[in-house]
């Protein structure tokens, strides 16, 4: 039976209908605006019944790049080239929001006339410089043209005056050419007088050049950048400027820019939305697969916090994942190197055989697998990076992939940009900050390597068990280490603990000699206290937030976590080196130096990772500290300001009360 339909017209009604109702086109249906991926995180939390099933059987949509081109393209949204998410424009509580950058109308510019762009006033500057060359150039060669004039008539007119004085024939061209050939070769001795007055300077030695002394390649571009004119130098600082402001105008979503301007972000709501990163589906599972190359994998690890940024859990995946190459047909295992940065903030005694010696033996106490090179670098004072990014692209070859992985904020991006600066290649800044968690994807890098071979710059891996993780911006700060480290060294007697600001605390239980020495190793900003551990109790309460910063106020010490001790037994066998270090993830660590045993006491907060290990340096402070407080200026000077404000305050209600007592003697 055929269908009714759901509306029946009269013929008759058709009729009269107007002409332009029968002859117009039904109006097109009104499409749903597109969401991407942020959308369908929101509605996760929707119930399975208010969603259809057809719905509910569509995988949602990334929301961090995987580094692979085709799939980044199917996703129809554009990649954010600072950390790898992908953008979006729809809502900004949503990870990966961006703002199209507005262009301003020429009405906005007071007037319909012409407008001078920046271009067009970078090519006026330059024409006026070459001009204001050119105009002092012209002055110069006038101004010689003039006296060589003026020479050339007094010697004529000498020249004349003496052949009619003196009776002397004329002379003939011969003499004229042998004396204009007399007059070429005086300077050409005059200009070899000057290269043999040069060479004899010299001395047989040349100008120092790379790795004399402390010069750099930088040093020997500004030296010469000293030998340019005013102009050229006008010209090459515009010519920087407008290579930073493009830079710089690469469009990016909404928290690289909170990042690389005011250095944190701003909406906590979408960073909540953002996953964690993957690391055995992502790279282990890559590395498992035949590829064309050998994958070089650069192990980026923190030298001023090894044990907490380096990536436990990654070794162990990358261990098992370099087996099972081993036990597949892949032609080669990845090359596995291990870059340990920021060696800059070592003291410079630490610099040597010592410290890679050092490192391996940590690497492999840490799980890592063999490791085929070892790389101590500083991107801050240019140490050692051209002879990594040569060993990478020697280990590479022309098709291999460079994975380059690490905890967060152990530097990877950091590192990857100083590469593209050496190389001379222009790409898009990949966001650096001091907040942990700065690239959020996997980001391909381009133009670094040679050939086919790609560089990808991998996320921060998450340790959950570092300080950093538990503090806020201001405190964050206060424990990040900017400056080369100097120790805080202490004699302590059995009774006595030393506070490394209101997160740390050591006591000495026991020991079999009448005092240790303990030094310090971490930032100059976070202040110290050495004193009776039966007073400990008394001084959490009444400086933990004040005097011992971080945490940065009272109310800020429960919120930490819970406050717990572990007991360490300790032993040395020299007074004159430190023997063994206790060190507490992204804080800094305790260097104890004793001739016999010892029992001490670490205290914490729950949750964070405490290693103990042989002594990284072994050198301690020239002098010791006296027992009491170590506090920086800007802590000193806060407390003393609070401290005179009190005072004031004081002076002022005791003064009030007198004049009180006063005023009520009168009226008795």
């Amino acid at each position: 039976m055929a269908a009714k339909p759901f509306l029946s017209i009269p013929a008759a009604a058709v009729a009269r209908l107007p002409f332009r109702l029968l002859c117009s086109a039904a109006p097109p249906p009104r499409l749903l605006p597109f969401f991407p991926q942020p959308f369908l995180l929101q509605r996760r939390s929707l119930s399975a019944s208010t969603v259809p099933a057809g719905r509910r059987s569509s995988p949602p949509a990334p929301v961090i790049s995987e580094g692979r081109d085709d799939e980044d393209a199917a996703v129809g949204r554009p990649v954010c080239p600072g950390c790898g998410v992908f953008m979006q424009d729809e809502d900004p509580n949503l990870p990966g929001f961006f703002k199209n950058p507005s262009r301003s109308s020429q009405d906005e510019t007071g007037g319909s006339g012409e407008v001078l762009l920046a271009a067009d006033t970078d090519a006026f500057l330059e024409e006026e410089d070459d001009n204001d060359d050119r105009r002092v150039a012209d002055d110069a060669s006038d101004a010689e043209l003039e006296g060589l004039d003026s020479d050339i008539d007094e010697f004529l007119e000498e020249f004349d005056k003496g052949d009619e004085d003196d009776g002397l024939p004329v002379k003939s061209a011969t003499d004229t050419d042998a004396f204009a050939s007399d007059w070429d070769s005086d300077w050409e001795e005059m200009e070899e007088d000057e290269d043999e007055k040069w060479r004899k300077e010299l001395d047989g030695f040349t100008l120092p050049g790379v790795g004399y002394g402390n010069i750099t390649e930088e040093t020997i571009e500004r030296m010469k950048k000293e030998k340019l004119s005013k102009s050229q130098r006008k010209r090459q600082a515009r010519e920087a400027k407008r290579a930073e402001a493009e830079e710089d105008s690469a469009l990016v979503c909404s928290r690289c820019h909170s990042l690389r301007n005011y250095g944190l972000v701003k909406n906590d709501k979408a960073e909540n939305l953002i996953p964690d990163f993957d690391f055995d589906r992502f790279i282990s599972s890559r590395l498992m697969k035949r590829s064309a190359g050998t994958p070089v994998i650069v192990m980026v690890v923190d030298c001023a916090d090894f044990d907490g940024s380096f990536p436990k859990r990654a070794a162990k995946s990358l261990f098992e994942a370099l087996e099972g190459r081993r036990n597949s047909k892949a032609s080669e295992t990845p090359r596995l190197v291990l870059v340990g940065t920021k060696v800059d903030l070592l003291p410079w005694q630490q610099m040597g055989v010592r410290l890679d010696k050092w490192v391996r033996g940590r690497a492999k106490a840490l799980g890592a697998p063999k490791l085929d090179g070892v790389f101590l670098i500083s991107v801050h004072r240019d140490l050692a990076v051209r002879n990594l990014i040569t060993y990478i692209k020697e280990s590479a070859g022309p098709r291999s992939n460079v994975w380059v992985i690490g905890a967060q904020n152990a530097g990877k991006s950091t590192l990857i940009n100083a590469f593209a600066k050496k190389q001379g290649v222009k790409i898009t800044r990949l966001t650096e900050a001091a907040v942990p968690g700065t690239t959020l994807g996997i980001l391909r890098v381009t133009g670094v390597l040679p050939a086919k071979a790609k560089m990808y710059d991998t996320p921060g891996l998450l340790h959950p068990y570092i300080m950093a993780m538990r503090l806020n911006n201001e405190e964050r700060k206060m424990v990040e280490i900017r400056k080369e480290m100097r120790p805080r060294s202490f004699r302590v007697k059995v009774g006595q603990s030393v506070h490394i600001g209101g997160l740390a605390r050591l006591d000495v239980l026991k020991s079999s000699v009448q005092t240790i020495y303990i030094t310090v190793w971490a930032s100059s900003n976070v202040p110290l206290h050495l004193g009776k551990t039966e007073n400990s109790d008394e001084l959490r309460d009444k400086h933990f937030g004040i005097r011992l910063q971080p945490p940065i106020g009272p109310e800020r010490v429960d919120e930490l976590g819970h406050w717990t001790g572990r007991s360490i037994e300790v032993s040395g066998a020299s007074w004159d080196v430190n023997s063994m270090d206790i060190a507490v993830s992204g804080l800094g660590w305790y260097s104890l130096g004793l001739k016999g045993t010892a029992t001490v006491s670490l205290w914490t907060f729950e949750g964070i990772g405490v290693t103990e290990r042989d002594a990284m340096i072994l050198h301690r402070a020239q002098f010791l500290e006296r027992p009491g407080f170590w506090l920086p200026i800007a802590i000193a000077n806060a407390i003393g300001e609070e401290t005179r404000k009190k005072n004031e305050k004081r002076k002022a209600e005791q003064r009030r009360r007198e004049e009180e007592e006063l005023l009520l003697e009168e009226m008795v």
